[in-house]
């Protein structure tokens, strides 16, 4: 993908809050003109 289509491109992210990991290696890329929605539960953590 060239980088002038690319929106938003994450690549092996790891997260952790204290002692809890959030997110292990995650890997994303969205395309300009693309729509992603993050789903989840209230109080989750998607913010």
């Amino acid at each position: 993908m060239r980088d002038s289509e690319r929106a938003i491109s994450i690549k092996n992210l790891t997260k952790y809050y204290s002692k809890l990991q959030a997110l292990d290696n995650i890997s994303l890329e969205i395309k300009r003109g693309d729509f992603f929605a993050f789903l989840g539960p209230n109080g989750a953590g998607k913010t």
